[in-house]
């Protein structure tokens, strides 16, 4: 580098300031020197150097008329300011602007001329030349248009801290103050660009696109922030593809089959207007009209792109654009030009014979034309009307890179006149002091501007911010035909505005905007069609996310809306239904009272009351009858009771659970089912007990008397109140909606522990168990006392009905499960009644002749003879066996004999005393049995 300098600084001393830099320039002469870079063209001629020869310079083509209006806006500015009363007064501002070509090295050619005409204190070059006082210092640049030229100019610019004010270099990527120092803009930076596109997308709910960028510094950057934008948004990018104006045919060619092949209908473009070129020009040859563009602000308007021929492909093509500004006084400049008039700008000439098609006198042009080099071109005067011609030049109804250089003149303006009126002790150098301005450096202007903060002639606040950027926004454009010329209009559908909230910053007019040049209908451009509500989105195996097949909603969810991502669940208490586009509330179901299962059940159990209670009365009325006293009446009145209370217990498992019926309905069942069994237990016990003794004995009668069987009866029942007791203390039953089942929500009661609940029934079951057991042993005694056969009977309905209510009972759902314990209930209760009670009910209504004291005594007897008889047998054989072990093998055994007379009729006419006879062979064995009154009540 410093050889290059030195070289520069030598090329400095030979010759005049006019040889420094590219020969064709626009120049003026001032106390400060301004410079300035700008695309007069789009770009140089491909010339292959084989180095045969000196090499020449590279030639640029393709006039580009707003690049030059550009230009004449700079020069508009100065002029406005040169002559401005209060903006630096007796101050000259001058200016040296080059044609960049629109490439980075014709710009950097022009950018060492900037470079060569400041003093570099650092590098101490003034040994070898000392020539820097006959090259006025150039103090700040205004330039270039694109960022990939911006970026090699900030590069060079930024080692000697000149400041650079580009108008239309957009990348990112400038914003990085440690690697360009000097840089700054009066547009926007890409980052908010390309955060508007994915905005745009979004908004028109596309997920599958094209991105294309210009392989440079303005493209890639662009398009990377881009993608990123587009992850966070769930939305794919097909084809991500590179291009430039260099790019051979076969390229272009290539990358347009890839584009008419893809599915994808939005083709999004970050690159410069002749980058793009040859991809429009392919997709016009080959007439793919079906795609919508979605152009950065480098091409939105250009007037490149933006021509009648390309409007059958580009026509609707949605642009960012540039807030458009308003310059006074720019038309009228604008139309003053002339080739004769403007002798310091050097395009001027180039400008007019492009605008007519001509040549003007002493054209080298016109030299070329004459050796076969270019098309043939009448001469023209340079005073023809430059109004009566369509030129992009004259378009200054949406001034907006114009604007921009306006402004960036009229900063560095602005942060000079900040210098001239600095009060010494408030600068911004060293000890607060002030610049000179007459010998200021550009160091010292770059400072200035970092610090400018200033409102311009249209009411704007101007500052640059932490990055050097100017705040802007953008207004977005869409390409119309214009139905009287068929030229490109540029008609304004919405803007961005970046410095408000998000969601809130994209506005757009969809009325206004027409889709490839004639429809209004929102073009599609997904990789799978949208899912109709009730669907969502499935993935695809290999396939990008943006690429889906619809999945109906699975049972209990829904999606009410197109192009659903997930299924929404339904709330606990709804369902989805049938298309599954919405929920509808849960039917609630419990055993109601209003139901016919319900009123079934309940009847059952009013009738077991009601039955029960009408045994009852029976019971009391006849309770002085043989029969009723023998079956111990108050026993069978506690029996009854409990009954009652089982049936009724079995109601409080209708209706809606709630917490308190939850609490109550396992206790109550639970204690009077035992109550009931341990009635029964106690009542069969005793008359076991009283009749397998032989002889009842006071002992007997004092150890089963009544109260002794009531305090069985209170401690059987006492056991299970304490594991209710215990169980509702510690795992209390409550009401619970049970939401597992599709459509319906289930009022159940959760019982707080099942294990409680499993020693509930349990210890039911063991005294049911042992109330078996004693029946079954006792079921040869009198009927008259215990119907001892029909309470096995009950006790086997009752094993019978809750052995399989347990599996039952952990197999059903919902209301069933009460159901399934009420129909328990009740069967179990209806068996204990019919077993016990309706036999007795039966023979005191219907066969009172059977309620006699006569007929229990000839049951009682009987049972006695039989009781008797076995016992004389047993020890008539015992003896038998002893005396046969005594004698020996030789002693004889005596046949016995067993009668028994007694039957029925001489029960019924014995009326005090029965003396049977039993005889045993040798002998007779007389029992006599006694019943009096109040000896048989005892007993009972």
């Amino acid at each position: 580098m410093r050889l290059v300098l030195f070289y520069l600084m030598v090329l400095g001393c030979r010759y005049v300031i006019s040889t420094y830099g590219p020969h064709q320039r626009a120049q003026m002469t001032g106390d400060i020197l301004l410079g300035g870079l700008f695309p007069i063209h789009f770009g140089v001629a491909s010339k292959d150097q084989d180095l045969a020869a000196r090499p020449e310079s590279t030639q640029c083509v393709r006039f580009n008329f707003r690049g030059f209006r550009w230009l004449q806006a700079m020069i508009f500015a100065i002029d406005e300011i040169n002559n401005s009363s209060t903006l630096l007064p007796n101050i000259t501002l001058g200016y040296r602007i080059f044609d960049t070509c629109n490439t980075v090295s014709k710009a950097l050619e022009a950018t060492l001329s900037f470079v060569a005409q400041n003093k570099i204190d650092s590098l101490n070059l003034d040994e070898f030349c000392n020539c820097t006082d006959h090259i006025p210092a150039t103090i700040a640049v205004v330039g270039a248009a694109g960022s990939a030229v911006s970026t090699a100019v900030a590069n060079l610019l930024g080692l000697f801290y000149i400041p650079q004010i580009s108008y239309a270099s957009s990348s990112r990527l400038l914003s990085n103050k440690n690697q360009y120092k000097s840089f700054m803009r009066t547009i926007p930076t890409d980052e908010y660009q390309a955060t508007a596109m994915a905005d745009i997308i979004e908004y028109f709910e596309w997920n599958w696109v094209i991105a294309v960028a210009s392989d440079d510094d303005y493209g890639r950057p662009g398009i990377e922030k881009f993608e990123k934008e587009m992850e966070e948004r769930d939305i794919c990018i097909h084809l991500n593809e590179l291009i430039s104006q260099y790019f051979e045919s076969q390229e272009i060619q290539a990358l347009a089959d890839r584009i008419e092949n893809s599915t994808a209908k939005v083709i999004v473009v970050f690159a410069s207007g002749p980058d793009v070129e040859p991809l429009i020009k392919e997709m016009v040859r080959r007439n793919i009209t079906d795609r919508i563009w979605l152009a950065s602000e480098a091409w939105a308007s250009s007037s490149l792109i933006a021509k009648p021929e390309y409007l059958d492909v580009v026509a609707g093509t949605i642009g960012f654009a540039l807030k458009a500004g308003r310059i006074p006084g720019l038309r009228e400049f604008l139309q003053k030009v002339q080739p004769k008039r403007d002798s310091h700008n050097e395009f001027v000439r180039e400008f007019w014979e492009e605008t007519f098609n001509c040549y003007l006198e002493d054209s080298p042009r016109r030299q070329e034309s004459e050796n076969g080099s270019a098309s043939f071109r009448p001469l023209c005067t340079g005073e023809e009307d430059i109004t009566s011609v369509e030129t992009p030049y004259l378009d200054y109804t949406h001034l907006r890179i114009s604007y921009n250089v306006y402004v960036a003149v009229y900063s560095i303006a602005q942060a000079l006149q900040d210098i001239l009126t600095c009060t010494p002790g408030h600068g911004l150098f060293a000890n607060n002091s002030c610049a000179d301005l007459k010998k200021m450096e550009a160091w010292q202007a770059l400072k200035q501007l970092r610090h400018l903060n200033y409102t311009n002639s249209m009411g704007e606040k101007m500052h640059f911010d932490e990055n050097a950027d100017l705040a802007a926004n953008y207004t977005i454009i869409n390409w119309h035909r214009s139905a009287e010329d068929g030229s490109v209009v540029f008609e304004e559908v919405g803007y961005y505005n970046m410095h408000i909230k998000r969601g809130a910053k994209l506005f757009m007019d969809k009325t206004k905007i027409l889709w490839n040049g004639h429809s209004s209908e929102v073009p599609f451009s997904n990789c799978s069609e949208d899912c109709e509500p009730g669907t969502r989105k499935g993935i695809i195996d290999s396939m990008p996310t943006c690429c889906f097949e619809c999945t109906e909603c699975s049972d209990g969810e829904y999606s009410n809306q197109r192009d659903a991502s997930v299924c929404t669940k339904c709330p606990h208490n709804s369902w989805s239904n049938g298309n599954h586009t919405s929920c509808f509330l849960k039917e609630i179901e419990f055993l109601s009272w209003s139901e016919p299962f319900g009123i079934a059940l309940a009847i059952c159990a009013v009738l077991g009351v009601l039955l029960t209670a009408f045994v009852m009365g029976v019971f009391v009325k006849f309770r002085n009858t043989p029969i009723v006293k023998a079956t111990n009446r108050e026993l069978s009145y506690v029996l009854l009771f409990s009954l009652i209370c089982c049936f009724s217990s079995s109601l409080v498992f209708i209706g809606e659970p709630q917490d308190w019926t939850c609490r109550l309905r396992q206790p109550a069942f639970g204690i009077s089912f035992v109550l009931c069994i341990s009635c029964i237990l106690v009542k069969t016990n005793r008359v076991l007990l009283v009749f397998e003794a032989k002889i009842p004995t006071s002992l007997h009668r004092k150890w089963w008397g009544l109260n002794l069987q009531f305090l069985l009866v209170f401690l059987c029942t006492f056991v299970q109140v304490m594991i209710c007791v215990v169980w509702l203390y510690n795992a209390p039953p409550s009401s619970y909606k049970n939401h597992d089942i599709d459509e319906i929500i289930f009022i159940t009661c959760n019982e707080g522990s099942v294990m409680a609940l499993g020693f509930l029934i349990g210890y039911t079951c063991l005294l049911a168990a042992i109330c078996f057991f004693f029946a079954f042993k006792s079921r040869k005694l009198p009927e008259n006392f215990t119907e001892a056969k029909f309470i096995t009977f009950s006790m086997l309905i009752f094993f019978i009905v809750w052995i399989s209510f347990i599996p039952a009972y952990f197999s059903t759902y919902g209301k069933f499960v009460s159901a399934v314990e009420v129909i328990a209930i009740l069967a179990s209760s209806f068996g204990m009644l019919a077993c016990i009670f309706f036999n007795k009910v039966y023979i005191i209504l219907f066969k009172p002749f059977r309620n006699t004291i006569e007929e229990v005594r000839c049951s009682t007897a009987a049972h006695a003879f039989k009781v008797a008889a076995k016992a004389t047998l047993k020890h008539n054989t015992a003896a038998r066996k002893k005396s046969g072990s005594i004698g020996g093998s030789s002693a004889s055994t005596p046949s016995s004999s067993i009668s028994l007379k007694t039957n029925s009729k001489e029960c019924g006419a014995t009326s005090g005393k029965h003396k049977p006879r039993v005889s045993f062979g040798s002998g007779t064995v007389t029992l006599s049995l006694s019943f009096e009154e109040s000896r048989r009540s005892s007993l009972m």
